[in-house]
């Protein structure tokens, strides 16, 4: 077995009769197993005669004339919405054999990014006590074919995301800013889970499971919801059930009290939007009335 220094030493110099005069160091600018010699940047410039390469060379500092230019363009470039929410386009990539395809068929690099402060246009469900962001496969066409997608929660003070259930796909829910208080019930006979989560806690919602999210302080708060489909769905268990015909919703709540007729499309009214202001004890506490 030869050892490292020996084939170094005896190979170089053939190697060096085949490439352009100063392209390999000489032998003795090389670190060896044991050695205290190594390779600096100025013998090698030495060697090539090139100029000798300081740290400020090598490594930018931000804002340098070196990397001007790339940040620059970086810093510029929004998201791009002109392909969101486009039947075309999403039926072009739904239809593509191949994800490198789709990759070609979106030619804008910044069409690959989604701004949840300045989302585009039908994706931002709002009520009294926040609203939330979705990025699905209808408003951000790069995720079809991926099987992901993405909403963001922005609660207010005492804000409410009204019971809610996803019919294709469980979700994860982690708390970025503020405090939530979650339930879900999976199923009839299944037990509620209840939950307080902090900052960077997360919980799940198994997918069809009625689930809620309730902001019990006096503060915002900021939940990333994430689920294992393009577009999981959503469906509001309050406003789903009284959106039934009239006789149904009076059969349906009548072995516990009745309503008339007048009052069902009244109560209808006052189903608040998704995310509403809840909890009457946390009302008073803030002082929102």
């Amino acid at each position: 077995m030869y050892s490292s220094h020996f084939l170094i030493v005896t190979l170089l110099p053939l190697l060096s009769l085949a490439a352009p005069q100063g392209v390999f160091p000489a032998a003795s600018d090389l670190t060896m197993a044991g050695s205290t010699s190594s390779v600096t940047p100025a013998a090698t410039a030495t060697a090539t005669g090139a100029a000798v390469p300081t740290t400020a060379n090598l490594y930018p500092t931000p804002g340098s004339s070196n990397d001007t230019a790339t940040a620059s363009a970086s810093s510029v470039v929004s998201a791009d919405t002109s392909i969101a929410n486009d039947p075309a386009i999403i039926k072009e990539l739904s239809l593509a054999a191949k994800a490198v395809d789709r990759i070609s068929m979106i030619q804008k690099d910044a069409s690959f990014k989604f701004d949840f402060d300045n989302p585009p246009e039908k994706t931002k469900t709002e009520g009294k006590g926040g609203h939330t962001v979705r990025a699905d496969r209808q408003s951000f066409p790069p995720l079809i074919g991926t099987g992901v997608s993405m909403t963001l929660g922005f609660l207010g003070p005492c804000g409410f995301n009204t019971p809610h259930t996803h019919p294709r796909s469980s979700e994860i829910n982690i708390v970025v800013q503020g405090t939530l208080q979650t339930e879900f019930t999976l199923e009839n006979g299944a037990r509620t889970v209840h939950n307080t989560l902090n900052t960077r806690q997360m919980t799940v919602f198994p997918q069809g499971a009625l689930h809620t999210e309730f902001n019990p302080n006096c503060d915002d708060a900021i939940f990333v919801a994430g689920f294992a489909s393009e577009d999981p769905g959503v469906q509001q268990a309050a406003q789903t059930f009284f959106g039934f015909d009239q006789d149904v919703v009076e059969a349906a709540t009548g072995n516990d009290f009745t309503f008339e007729g007048k009052e069902v499309s009244k109560f209808r009214s006052l189903i608040p939007a998704n995310v509403a202001l809840g909890v009457e004890s946390c009302l008073k506490k803030c002082g929102i009335h």
